[in-house]
């Protein structure tokens, strides 16, 4: 459904009035709006993998994996748990106030807009939406003109199963977006990038609207090649998977750059290769495309600059028409360039060498934090200092990517 400015009021108070009503509260419309979602996976999942193959070029095995798979996981997991979250929980007052009770009872915000991304197109539209719906509140959904066939698949397909009264979706580009942060909202929740993040921030503050922002970073690996020789073809499989795995790159959580001792990199670089090859084929065509020409432009503008492009050992060819960039490794481009300053996004990897794998923490910590921080190491020393003198959403030990998977983890 695409909407013009103007229709927005009438919509906005269509679902203030569902909210106040009272029929998002209970626990039966909750649950009953969940089990829709799973059916909604069920019965059009053939459609929706069309639409992913159609805007990023994703097999049915990474639609699934990476996208619908999470998504019924994620619906279970919220079902399971909807009476225990939904219940008041005791709370301590003092002995003076005795025989008197308290009680911490959850309550919804109200209306809450969903702005989604492009790169997880439909993962990331659902994810926040079951939090809203479990928490018993009304949504507007925008999801990314970036991924077009993905925008109109949950425009058509979420009417037929969820609560057209509580729950809308708006299409539309850029300017749609802006008129929508015009609106007074009980919450925003966005996907994206920092850029855009500061101006739902800046839109919303006048509102004193609380926001969730899901933001994008810079996710070193360290590889301590020297601890790791019993695990090394496990460790260079899950490197190459976490950077060109995960829609080639153009994930939050993928690998952004690797630091290595330079004694070591050598070998590393040798065993990325063929790992490369093994996982996607001698021409490595067996990736995701680049979601649309404005990000593809970005990643050859990175790869255009001469100090970045004679750093390039391995790969580094684009396909302007398929929208395709070889997976492409770098080593020791130059810390000012873009590529080792913005987050990436895309399917090159910088690999930075290291006199000695300690210096990893320095240059951690010399940019700003990350979502994750990778570690490949058997040395119980450094992952101490990593723990202690770095700061990261997240650490993990020897894998990638798989904190995305742990449901009672933040």
């Amino acid at each position: 459904m695409e909407m013009a400015g103007g229709k927005f009021g009438d919509s906005i108070t269509e679902l203030r009035q569902t909210f106040r009503s009272g029929r998002t509260r209970s626990f039966a419309w909750r649950q009953d709006q969940l089990q829709a979602i799973l059916e909604l996976m069920n019965e059009k999942e053939q459609e929706c993998f069309q639409a992913l193959h159609q805007d990023l070029g994703k097999s049915n095995l990474d639609a699934y994996k990476d996208e619908i798979g999470l998504i019924k996981k994620s619906t279970d997991y919220v079902l399971n748990h909807l009476k225990d979250w939904m219940a008041p929980k005791k709370a301590g007052i003092p002995l003076l106030f005795f025989p008197a009770k308290g009680e911490i009872m959850p309550e919804p915000y109200g209306l809450v807009l969903i702005i989604s991304a492009w790169n997880f197109p439909i993962n990331l539209t659902f994810e926040p939406l079951l939090g809203a719906i479990a928490a018993g509140n009304t949504v507007i959904i925008k999801p990314s003109e970036l991924a077009p066939a993905c925008s109109s698949f949950l425009a058509n397909t979420i009417p037929q199963y969820l609560d057209s009264k509580a729950i809308k979706v708006v299409e539309g580009g850029v300017d749609i977006s802006e008129q929508l942060l015009q609106q007074k909202w009980d919450k925003i929740f966005f996907t994206g990038s920092p850029r855009v993040g500061r101006i739902i921030m800046s839109e919303a503050a006048k509102h004193l609207t609380p926001v969730t922002l899901e933001l994008g970073g810079k996710c070193p690996t360290i590889f301590d090649f020297r601890t790791m020789s019993s695990n090394l073809k496990a460790a260079i499989r899950r490197v190459a998977s976490g950077k060109w795995g995960s829609c080639v790159g153009q994930a939050c959580l993928a690998v952004d750059y690797l630091l290595v001792e330079e004694k070591s990199a050598s070998s590393l670089i040798d065993l990325l290769k063929r790992t490369i090859k093994h996982f996607y084929g001698e021409n490595s065509r067996g990736t995701c495309r680049v979601a649309n020409k404005c990000h593809y432009n970005r990643l050859c503008c990175l790869l255009k600059d001469p100090r970045v492009a004679d750093s390039i050992i391995l790969g580094g060819s684009v396909d302007e028409e398929n929208l395709y960039i070889e997976p492409t490794v770098l080593l020791n481009p130059p810390r000012d360039a873009e590529v080792m300053t913005d987050e990436i996004f895309g399917p090159i990897l910088p690999i930075i060498t290291l006199n000695n794998i300690q210096e990893s923490i320095e240059i951690i910590n010399s940019m700003p934090k990350p979502l994750a921080i990778y570690a490949f190491t058997e040395d119980e020393a450094l992952k101490n200092r990593i723990l202690t003198e770095t700061s990261s959403g997240s650490v993990i030990f020897n894998d990638v990517v798989i904190n995305f998977l742990c449901d009672e983890l933040p």
